[in-house]
């Protein structure tokens, strides 16, 4: 799928970002001809540099050997339209998981998220409909909290999936889709990073509602997810992982184990939900399947049209507070996924909770 092809990660050296970089450059679906990180930190762009430059190693071979050959970092930001122009003008496959992503600081800065999440989606697709860049997909990374948004982050995301699905009509030539997971675990600001710092540090664990679920996803099924979409997504569908949920209160007692820390309970945050959705009611309604994962059809007819008729895969909303985890699968899948506190390796504690 990637073989000869120019891939473009906005938000690169993100968590999800620096995982898909390092699939795509080992070669599993091709050996590409250029791989660009784009982004605005140029300090995570040189600490990524770096850690492939450590990677010469036998076991690591194939990824070194690409990293040199292929890989390319570039400073800018998806704000600026003339920064996007420059970067897509030879771009095959745009992945854009550039954002603002914190749900508190979108609440306390909704510009600034619309500034990233909103516009940036729109400089894409406008830089490829007014130059006319023959890029093949972008494929936008979003959030289940843009299903049924009560919060910034949610919402300016869910204004993303409507920015590039739309952009289909205009854009003939691309193709673009989505795809919506949830909380991915261990990624930078989640809630397990955060729990494995207080029980270092002796506690409390802070969780804010005692009944909260999360849909809970490692690094390799997110990637996997755009993976699937790159195969078998349709111009202006949105990819959904059918992922496990765990409560966030089991979540802490599966970490903390037989360690005598306290849990205390703080309160929901602002704009913070008790459960999150991953496919709405309403979207149930085009919710059809593609393989292992849904994919929620456009509702845009010019990008329905053609289309077979397809029975609807789920009949109700798709919601974390369905089908939870129990305490015991919750420690079995954090042990699955290496994140119990006596698993990590204490050189990775600084990567895993920057």
């Amino acid at each position: 799928m990637f073989q000869g092809k120019r891939i473009l990660v906005t938000g690169g050296t993100g968590s999800m970002g620096k995982t898909f970089v390092h699939r795509v450059l080992s070669g599993e679906l091709g050996t590409p001809k250029k791989v660009i990180v784009f982004s605005r930190d140029e300090a995570k762009q040189h600490d990524m540099r770096m850690g492939y430059l450590h990677r010469a190693v036998a076991t690591d071979e194939v990824i070194f050997n690409n990293f040199r050959n292929v890989l390319e970092f570039r400073i800018g930001d998806v704000r600026d339209f003339g920064d996007m122009c420059s970067a897509l003008k030879s771009a095959d496959i745009v992945i854009n998981a550039a954002a603002l992503k914190q749900v508190p600081t979108c609440e306390y800065f909704p510009a600034q998220a619309i500034l990233t999440n909103c516009i940036g989606a729109n400089n894409i697709a406008r830089a490829i409909e007014e130059n006319g860049y023959p890029v093949n997909t972008v494929v936008g990374i979003s959030t289940d909290k843009a299903c049924k948004p009560v919060n910034v982050m949610g919402m300016t995301k869910s204004l993303q999936e409507r920015i590039l699905i739309s952009a289909n009509v205009l854009n003939a030539r691309t193709r673009f889709i989505c795809v919506r997971y949830g909380n991915v675990l261990a990624s930078r600001g989640s809630v397990i990073p955060l729990f494995h710092d207080q029980i270092r540090n002796g506690g409390p664990l802070t969780i804010t509602h005692p009944k909260m679920t999360r849909f809970l996803l490692s690094l390799d099924q997110a990637v996997d997810t755009v993976f699937a979409a790159l195969r078998g997504a349709r111009a202006g569908e949105t990819f959904i992982p059918r992922a496990p949920s765990a409560s966030v209160m089991n979540i802490a007692k599966a970490l903390v184990g037989s360690r005598r820390i306290p849990i205390r309970i703080t309160g929901i945050r602002p704009g913070e939900k008790l459960h999150e959705v991953l496919v709405s009611e309403e979207e149930v309604h085009h919710c059809v399947k593609r393989g292992a994962y849904y994919a929620i059809r456009p509702m845009l007819p010019e990008l329905r049209s053609g289309k077979g008729r397809e029975s609807n895969a789920l009949s109700r909303e798709y919601s974390s507070g369905d089908n939870v985890l129990n305490l015991g699968d919750t420690v079995r899948l954090l042990k699955r996924a290496r994140l119990m506190l006596d698993d990590q390796d204490p050189s990775a504690r600084d990567e895993l909770l920057r």
